[in-house]
């Protein structure tokens, strides 16, 4: 009998994470699937999940619309970049919160904590002329130097790394380990689930960005994908078939990422969660 109750809870288990995870992808499935679809498709009752006609028009059409590819490789650039710069920071961060004991560390710590409840908005315009007195404004690199030292990823960090034994770090040091060699060959490589986890967060962050780059970039070159989407939406009509095509060529990087780094995702992610 109580064999029977599992299995029924199994099912019932496994039946649920199913409609969840329909009712959740549902979306992204339908924008990539009408990508394929001519326009006049789209607007049919009832509607068509399939389409009737398959097209590869909408991507060519969309490719050849303004600088599509310079705004992909723009994105990439500034992600992947942003990306590393914020991983660097994070990890070291997070090593030198939990594992170095000086003066006003847990103070540091908690005014860093804070600024999470600082939204972007209130710091935006100091931000945004700093930028300007630094010759920043109108590059990728304004776009990219500004978030970099993300609060978050330094919190994560930092409760992974004080799961870490401190044995291990003294017993290197006994045998006279640098400290940099310490970080590089022992921290970091015991530290790739966390690592995974701010790879993703920051590469989404980044990707997905539209308001920070609006105000940055001001030369039509250097707008990044999230910009050139917005770009599709005329003030009279938009080309819903272009959108959805293009908006799942941006839909890619992201999947890549997460495929790539879901191995240690919610090993990543569980640590974090845990104080050490």
């Amino acid at each position: 009998m109580i064999m029977n109750n599992r299995n029924i809870f199994r099912v019932l288990h496994y039946a649920l994470l199913i409609i969840l995870t329909a009712f959740f992808l549902f979306p992204v499935l339908w924008v990539v699937l009408s990508s394929f679809k001519p326009q006049s498709e789209l607007f049919q009752i009832p509607i068509q999940i399939m389409p009737q006609q398959w097209t590869f028009e909408n991507y060519i059409e969309a490719m050849s619309r303004g600088d599509f590819v310079q705004y992909f490789a723009n994105s990439v650039f500034v992600s992947v970049t942003a990306t590393i710069i914020t991983v660097l920071i994070s990890i070291m961060a997070g090593y030198g919160f939990s594992k170095y004991i000086f003066v006003g560390r847990d103070f540091l710590f908690i005014v860093m904590l804070a600024t999470l409840m600082i939204p972007l908005q209130v710091i935006m315009v100091p931000i945004f002329l700093q930028l300007k007195a630094s010759g920043l404004l109108n590059t990728l690199w304004g776009i990219i130097i500004p978030p970099s030292a993300t609060p978050t990823g330094i919190f994560l960090a930092r409760q992974y790394m004080a799961t870490l034994p401190n044995s291990m770090i003294e017993a290197a040091r006994i045998d006279g380990a640098e400290e940099s060699r310490i970080f590089f060959h022992i921290i970091l490589p015991l530290s790739k689930p966390i690592v995974a986890t701010i790879t993703i967060f920051s590469f989404m962050w980044r990707w997905n960005d539209y308001l920070w780059p609006l105000i940055v970039i001001l030369d039509d070159k250097k707008q990044t994908i999230q910009q050139a989407l917005a770009n599709f939406v005329g003030q009279l009509q938009i080309n819903w078939s272009q959108l959805l095509a293009m908006t799942t060529v941006a839909i890619i990087p992201v999947v890549i990422i997460f495929l790539v780094f879901q191995k240690y995702f919610m090993t990543g992610i569980s640590a974090g969660a845990v104080k050490g």
